[in-house]
């Protein structure tokens, strides 16, 4: 259960958010759950140093570039990422695709960027609206996740998370699928990717009233949640709910 905090929240925000949730996390019971944080560039190390007070929480980062030096202005390498906290590396967001060019291509430099310095990768695939009334869902995210982990050994893919998050389900303009809506594209993921992955991640627009039937989805792993997590009271309530549906499963 993660969650990232796009680019939202100054270093006070960011450091008064970790000190609230190591705080109330204290003894809490995470059976079953992996909580993690992805915040800004800017923020990732001051939350490393509060974070670490609380090891169950793990941070990652935004992106990264495939190389690990070089004349990439404005860009961020794995090993900087690493350095300053991070493990874990988001890549192919549908922002990062739509605004700044992301491609299978480059989703598949990175990701194999970010194993090859032992971080894992976050892979996010999603469909536009057009494709989903296409009746294309299956094929476009399957041709997003097998071009980016071509080549991979299975030793590799369990480094990597896929996050599946439909466009049209994302953001403020966002609306929430149905579980019936995400059952092909999970079913898909799982045939294809099983458990030769560390995990599948559903992502768009979670919140505390439909997180228990998108954990209940069969395929779905976990949750890559936005704004309801926003707030420390947000995330807790959401990591309450899928440790309560951990506990429930076993």
């Amino acid at each position: 259960m993660g969650t990232s905090w796009k680019m939202n929240k100054t270093l006070a925000q960011a450091r008064d958010y970790t000190v609230r949730l190591v705080k109330e996390l204290g003894d809490r019971d995470l059976t079953g759950v992996q909580p993690f944080i992805i915040p800004p560039f800017t923020a990732l190390a001051t939350v490393r140093e509060i974070a670490v007070d609380d090891p169950r929480v793990i941070l990652g980062a935004q992106n990264a570039h495939w190389d690990d030096a070089g004349a990439w202005t404005g860009e961020i390498s794995v090993p900087q990422a690493l350095d300053a906290g991070a493990r874990i590396i988001e890549i192919g967001h549908s922002e990062r695709r739509q605004h700044f060019g992301e491609t299978i291509e480059t989703t598949r430099l990175k990701v194999a960027a970010a194993l090859r310095h032992g971080a894992l990768a976050l892979l996010c695939v999603g469909e536009p609206a057009e494709v989903r009334d296409a009746g294309r869902s299956t094929a476009y995210i399957l041709e997003q996740a097998e071009g980016a982990l071509a080549g991979l050994s299975d030793e590799q893919l369990r480094s990597v998370l896929i996050a599946y998050e439909p466009i049209w389900a994302i953001g403020e303009a966002g609306r929430p699928a149905t579980p019936e809506e995400l059952r092909g594209p999970f079913a898909a993921l799982r045939e294809r990717f099983g458990d030769r992955v560390r995990g599948l991640l559903y992502g768009g627009s979670v919140n505390q009233d439909n997180a228990p039937d998108l954990l209940r989805i069969d395929g779905v792993d976990g949750l890559f949640v936005g704004r309801a997590a926003w707030e420390v009271e947000g995330f807790l309530a959401l990591l309450d709910i899928a440790t309560a549906h951990n506990s429930t499963d076993s």
